[in-house]
């Protein structure tokens, strides 16, 4: 596990950097853009990642939220208890989980409602509608039609929401690091941690690729500035109030003696 050790350390390490945990989130618009143009202007050749079949996306991007929770949830639990035990400040942690999610759910469900509101079917691309019973992207697919609507891009919106909302409840590994914890926790918790920046660079990796080959570019820029609104709103504005699940533990009050 040694390994793991230094591999946990490099990665705090560079996540303790101000420049970039304070622009990370800057990426996502930076690519986005730089992406949309790329795809505009026809600069990057069709590869693996240029079809909506490649493993990561099946495999992961479709069911990114629950990626992100199957590994965040005992991260935050395991993590969160390390600096206090007691059962109303775990659920009030635990709720950024439930919050999360529920932005998670609100946005794609508008999305697909707003492509729906937005859109036709079509008998092949955008050469003329078929029939007006066909009132919902599900109906004119099933009856093998092409549905055009405004395609809000789901996958700039969860992938940069995911990658910020990662990073922000990892935060505690910085100090829990050279905390006093017995080995399975230990052990546990830089697994986790490996994992979850594993995750992130996926979700960053498919952000781009998102970015390069589909969608319009407004269609990726509303998405990933929902994304960016999602984390920004919660963590940057609300959670910095009384009334909240609270911003994730960095530090140990003086005095208190950690868990092991």
């Amino acid at each position: 596990m040694a390994a793991v050790d230094v591999i946990v350390d490099n990665l705090v390490t560079l996540w303790r950097i101000p420049a970039v945990r304070q622009n990370f989130h800057w990426i996502f618009l930076l690519i986005s853009a730089v992406g949309s143009i790329l795809k505009e202007l026809e600069l990057v050749p069709q590869t693996y990642f240029s079809s909506n079949r490649n493993a990561l996306n099946v495999y992961f991007v479709k069911v990114s939220w629950g990626w992100t929770l199957l590994l965040l949830t005992p991260f935050l639990l395991l993590s969160n208890s390390s600096f206090n035990r007691s059962v109303s400040f775990l659920c009030r942690r635990l709720l950024s989980l439930a919050v999360a999610t529920t932005i998670w759910y609100v946005c794609t469900e508008t999305f697909f409602y707003i492509e729906d509101a937005t859109g036709s079917c079509f008998e092949t691309d955008g050469v003329e509608i078929i029939n007006k019973e066909f009132i919902t992207k599900t109906s004119c697919r099933r009856a093998g039609f092409q549905w055009q609507g405004y395609d809000i891009s789901g996958h700039s919106f969860i992938l940069a929401y995911s990658a910020l909302f990662i990073i922000e409840e990892t935060a505690p590994m910085a100090f829990l690091k050279t905390a006093s914890l017995s080995a399975l926790p230990r052990m546990v918790l830089n697994l986790l941690y490996v994992a979850l920046n594993l995750i992130v660079i996926v979700w960053v990796w498919m952000f781009a690729c998102t970015s390069v080959y589909f969608h319009d570019p407004s269609h990726k820029l509303l998405g990933t500035i929902c994304g960016l609104l999602g984390w920004y709103l919660t963590y940057r504005v609300w959670y910095l109030k009384p009334l909240s699940p609270g911003l994730p533990p960095q530090r140990h009050p003086k005095g208190l003696k950690l868990h092991t």
